[in-house]
């Protein structure tokens, strides 16, 4: 079955990311990407609310076809517009917030934009439910500015180094699909979790895959 799912970035580096990950384990998806990249400029300047009427016109331009939202800061605010445009929308740390939220009460999320705490810390408690759960945040110092250089492997290098050092937590939650990476050169024992995988693999159930 042929799945077709709208991502919606607002870094083009994300594309790459998500393309690779659709040929190595749902071969045959169609993904249609669209960068945004000033929504996210918006967002930690004036609030993610602040976008609101932006993408509640980029949702009724997609149609009836189920959205990905790639971007964490965003991703509330585009899922809380979905019911009234009638667009399937799923934002991409969703899944991974339910899996941290299920490994352990003692969540630490690490972060490279200061915009992604209150959205991130929202989605896990939303997620925790009645299951109690501490939340702590970690800015990532320096990796932000490394990753809008193009130093990717800079920016990773830096948020591995943070999640190393986290001591007295059950998870760590990265809270942005461009961190990723990161979980891959960790060497702590506790557990590390990423969105983009998770976060496609529901993307293209919502979109109908089998």
């Amino acid at each position: 079955m042929v799945t077709d799912l709208l991502l919606l970035h607002t870094s083009p580096a994300h594309v790459p990311v998500f393309d690779a990950l659709r040929d190595r384990s749902h071969p045959g998806a169609v993904l249609r990407h669209r960068v945004v990249p000033e929504l996210l400029d918006r967002a930690r300047a004036e609030g993610p609310q602040a976008v609101a009427p932006d993408l509640a016109r980029l949702l009724a331009e997609a149609g009836p076809v189920p959205v990905l939202v790639t971007c964490s800061t965003i991703g509330a605010t585009a899922e809380s517009l979905a019911p009234a445009l009638g667009s399937p929308v799923l934002r991409v740390d969703r899944p991974m917030a339910a899996a941290a939220v299920r490994t352990g009460a003692r969540i630490v999320v690490l972060a490279t934009v200061e915009s992604t705490f209150a959205p991130t810390c929202e989605l896990l408690a939303e997620e925790a439910g009645e299951r109690p759960v501490s939340i702590r945040t970690q800015l990532v110092a320096g990796a932000w500015e490394r990753f809008a250089a193009g130093d990717d492997a800079g920016s990773l290098a830096r948020v591995a180094e943070a999640a190393d050092a986290v001591i007295d937590a059950d998870v760590i939650v990265l809270a942005q699909a461009s961190m990723a990476g990161a979980a891959d050169l960790v060497t702590t024992r506790i557990p590390v979790l990423s969105s983009p995988a998770p976060g496609l693999a529901a993307g293209l159930r919502l979109a109908g895959a089998s």
